[in-house]
């Protein structure tokens, strides 16, 4: 066997040796191929699943060229599928000739995935016929694992979602922020939120030919997902502060500020060593391929990336949670890969069952002056257990208190729990990802794994103080449910969101100039108090000033940083491109403060403000925002 093909993402030659005497006098043969997309080019982690009639599947994940194999096969007729999301699935028929090698070569051309249909389940308590060729027999929502680890044995099935059947996705209800009068209230307060799950499900929507729901389209996450030209901080501190004032795109009469804030960035050498539990949903409600394939190469492509210094977990639950994979050296790529392989989805889903097992597990392997963090892969469809978002939320606020973080990466449609997920990575100083293809799951794993998965800040909240001589109004452009009462800020019990290395996070307020007309509601003169006159430092070329207070990752007391902001107009790149995302942002939502923007003109500004694009993100925000003014035509 070829080097490459000793690593692929296939079953391991351990467990072919284990079931080597039960086929000995069997006459076998091979399979081997490759999968390409159109342009030729070999794709990795597609997954690939064998079935022949009486004998249960057998799947594998392609390499990083696209290549995969399937040993040791009774002579016969197969059908193979090759399903990617983002891509259409491919099936091809197979015939397999004893001491013959079989190839197989799929192309895959970019589309929607189609709706997995329904798999008949075995009934409540059954055990599933197991793999061929593998000592890992299914179970209830998943498999036992023999080698190296732990036994998932999860509870009655329930069968799966019957996919498309009905859509029952979750989204809280957002109010745009209103406009407030300086005079009345000088002061604006809020947490960060380095959150980005938004921007990924309205593409998802958008590449359906579909607007998303107005309550998806959280707009400092659209902000947020892309990084923006800030400088790097210096002097010790974990992040630098930039800011920025123009004329409004959408209102000639209004001003746009930015306020920007850059973490420092870690490389392989210098970032602390990760212990880290992947906990993956494996109910039936995550069978599409959208969903649990997904996870599966998503989690394989960052495998290759870790390294000894760290280590990695895997628990499941669906009915019941379950370690398949017991902490282990990140350099270990292949065992990771492995059980990634035999996974399988079935049965309900009691996330805090898996949530508890995942924090005791990490608990176990703490590394001090290390990153400690449970990453949650699910739809976030919690149906058995604790179920509502209070006891959940709760059960984190509880365990984050231990130094273990938690993030989430979000799957699939249909039944998305995008409130719940948003609310667990809140709670559990971690961010909060939507997953819809293996591109965005390189960005989130592996361009931005020091943002994912290394803290370099905790409870980071912004105060802005405007001054009344030259800001009559402002308006703050999205982080709706991010807002903080004004003692907040210093009241370093109230938490707040947190950054990771390498984050960037972006804030845009709408300014009335002073001596423009506003229409604000008023209230009646007061009775026991009178207005206060202006501190001198009113009279200063300064249109507003930005304070920040944030912990150090291990630190329980805030420090405060301070900048002023000259009222000078100066529309910068950051700035611009940022304009042309809020803008897209608004229309989607159709909001009442869109003033003039339009589909057109938010596409000119982000091609005008684009500038350098190493990974295309910003080419994909003007394609999907020439696609939302096509949908968006179609659906008058």
């Amino acid at each position: 066997m070829q080097p490459h093909h000793r690593s692929a993402f296939a079953v391991s030659l351990v467990v072919l040796s284990l079931v080597a005497l039960a086929i000995a006098q069997s006459a076998v043969g091979t399979i081997r191929g490759t999968v390409k997309n159109a342009g030729g080019i070999g794709l990795p982690a597609v997954e690939v699943r064998l079935s022949r009639s009486g004998m249960g599947d057998r799947a594998t994940l392609t390499d990083e060229k696209g290549n995969f194999s399937f040993l040791r096969l009774e002579a016969g007729r197969y059908s193979a599928r090759a399903a990617l999301a983002g891509f259409q699935a491919t099936v091809l028929t197979v015939d397999v000739t004893a001491g013959k090698t079989s190839t197989l070569s799929f192309t895959l051309r970019a589309g929607r995935t189609e709706s997995a249909t329904a798999i008949e389940e075995p009934a409540a308590g059954a055990i599933a016929a197991p793999l061929p060729g593998s000592p890992f027999a299914g179970v209830a929502g998943g498999l036992v694992g023999g080698a190296g680890g732990g036994a998932f044995l999860g509870g009655a099935l329930t069968g799966p979602h019957p996919p498309g059947q009905f859509n029952t996705e979750a989204y809280d209800k957002i109010d745009d922020n209103q406009w407030t009068a300086v005079a009345a209230r000088p002061l604006s307060t809020f947490s960060i939120d380095v959150d980005t799950a938004s921007y990924a499900n309205v593409r998802r929507f958008l590449n359906q030919g579909q607007l998303p729901p107005k309550d998806a389209v959280r707009i400092e996450e659209l902000i947020n997902y892309f990084r923006y030209d800030y400088p790097p901080p210096h002097d010790g501190q974990p992040f630098a502060v930039t800011t920025a004032l123009a004329a409004c795109p959408w209102n000639a009469r209004h001003h746009l500020a930015l306020i920007g804030l850059q973490a420092r960035r870690f490389d392989t050498g210098t970032a602390p060593p990760r212990n880290l539990v992947f906990l993956m949903d494996v109910s039936g409600s995550m069978m599409t391929p959208q969903k649990l394939p997904l996870v599966k190469a998503s989690l394989a492509m960052l495998a290759p990336n870790l390294t000894a210094k760290d280590r990695v977990a895997i628990v499941v639950y669906a009915g019941a949670a379950g370690l398949v994979l017991p902490s282990t050296s990140g350099a270990d790529t292949q065992t990771i890969v492995d059980s990634l392989v035999r996974l399988e989805a079935g049965g309900s889903t009691d996330g805090a069952a898996g949530l508890l097992l995942a924090y005791r597990v990490a608990q176990q392997h703490f590394i001090k002056d290390g990153v400690n963090r449970v990453v949650l892969a699910t739809d976030g469809d919690f149906n058995v257990g604790v179920t509502n978002q209070g006891d959940l939320t709760r059960l984190i606020e509880e365990k984050r208190q231990s130094g273990i973080t938690l993030s989430v990466l979000g799957f699939g449609m249909g039944n998305l729990k995008d409130s719940t997920m948003e609310k667990l990575a809140d709670k559990g100083n971690g961010n909060y990802a939507y997953i819809d293809s293996l591109a965005e799951a390189q960005k989130v794993l592996v361009e931005e794994a020091g943002g994912t998965f290394v803290m370099v800040a905790k409870d980071v909240k912004l105060q802005i103080e405007f001054n009344p001589q030259r800001i009559a109004a402002y308006r703050l452009i999205g982080y709706e449910n991010r807002v903080l009462q004004d003692q907040d800020f210093n009241n370093d019990r109230k938490d707040a969101g947190d950054m990771g290395a390498g984050h960037s996070v972006t804030a845009l307020y709408e300014l009335v100039p002073a001596g423009e007309p506003i229409d604000i509601p008023g209230v009646d003169a007061l009775k026991y108090q009178q207005p206060r006159p202006l501190a001198a430092a009113a009279q200063q070329d300064e249109a507003l000033t930005v304070r920040l207070r944030y912990k150090r990752p291990d630190g329980d007391t805030s420090a405060l940083i301070g900048a002023a902001v000259p009222d000078r107009l100066s529309m910068t790149p950051s700035l611009g491109f940022a304009a042309a995302v809020a803008e897209f942002g608004m229309l989607l939502r159709d909001s009442e403060h869109k003033g003039t923007s339009s589909f057109p003109g938010a596409a000119e500004l982000a091609r005008t403000f684009k500038g350098v694009d190493p990974h295309g993100h910003r080419a994909e925000l003007i394609r999907l925002i020439e696609a939302a003014a096509g949908v968006r035509l179609l659906a008058r």
